[in-house]
């Protein structure tokens, strides 16, 4: 996403470390209110002590955004899995999803790790180590009931306008495919587009669109046209030779699918168990 003018990074409270949020400027990690040390379980450093920090992007239902005061999501539970082994409490800072492919704020020790429904590409991997995947990801072609758009070809034979999340897979995807799409900043921006007729599709990850019709308003008005297998998988970013960090998102995360952990979070956040989504091989 493009960064907003004037926008500050925030430090957001995960759900298991506070009731609320708790917004804060983004501090360096020459701050760590000068207590405690910064190496935590299994000899892992931290930017500050005593927190795993978390950058992402909000929103990004279901894998994070603001609920009842907190940040949740699937995203945010499995890396409370993460801090737990750690020995420490999971603080987000919400982030211009720009960075995400540079991996800036792990480079000047803002945050750990990243993690924010991300895809895996080479071109990212130039600037970040990634986790093994979590997560196979296909995109999804949303339309208005009334567009009379039954997939991503009738929405180009149709001259239908279109939309997508800017500085995502899915807008790369369809720009790909000659389209030159409507770029919104975030996924609720995305989903505003088409409640209010700026666009009549859009692409983005079928996850995300799940979790929007699960509303009974969007389910009246909009229908997913056509699912596209990209081949993607999503994973966490840690600065690239950060092998402890990157070493730990990966057992934690093994252990939880071996337990029925991810699996129980999974049914929670994104929907009914699908293995083949859910244990994709590692890259």
């Amino acid at each position: 996403m493009k960064t907003l003018p004037g926008r500050r990074a925030r430090v957001l409270a995960a759900t298991t470390a506070t009731a609320g949020l708790v917004l804060l400027t983004a501090c360096t990690s020459s701050d760590d209110s000068g207590s405690g040390s910064k190496t935590a379980a299994g000899g892992v450093e931290l930017v500050k002590a005593g927190q795993l920090t978390t950058c992402t992007h909000l929103p990004y239902p279901p894998f994070q955004s603001e609920i009842d005061g907190k940040v949740q999501g699937f995203d945010v539970a499995l890396i409370d899995l993460v801090a737990e082994d750690l020995g420490v409490k999971q603080e987000i800072l919400d982030t211009p999803f720009e960075n995400f492919k540079t991996g800036a704020f792990l480079n000047s020790g803002e945050c750990d790790l990243a993690a924010a429904g991300m895809t895996i590409t080479e071109e990212r991997k130039k600037n970040v180590d990634f986790s093994d995947p979590y997560f196979n990801a296909t995109q999804a072609v949303l339309v208005d009931k009334d567009s009379g758009v039954a997939s991503l070809a009738d929405v180009k034979s149709k001259n239908v306008k279109l939309g997508a999340q800017a500085q995502t897979t899915g807008e790369d995807y369809v720009k790909g495919q000659g389209f030159d799409p409507v770029s919104f900043e975030s996924s609720d921006a995305v989903l505003n587009g088409l409640r209010t007729g700026q666009v009549k599709a859009v692409v983005i990850d079928y996850p995300v669109v799940q979790g929007w019709l699960k509303d009974q308003a969007n389910a009246d008005a909009f229908e997913v046209a056509e699912q596209i297998d990209t081949g993607e998988q999503y994973g966490v970013t840690v600065k690239k030779g950060n092998t402890a960090l990157r070493e730990a998102i990966d057992k934690a995360f093994a252990d939880a699918k071996a337990d029925g952990t991810y699996k129980e979070l999974y049914e929670k956040w994104i929907g009914p168990y699908d293995e083949s989504a859910a244990s994709p091989a590692a890259s």
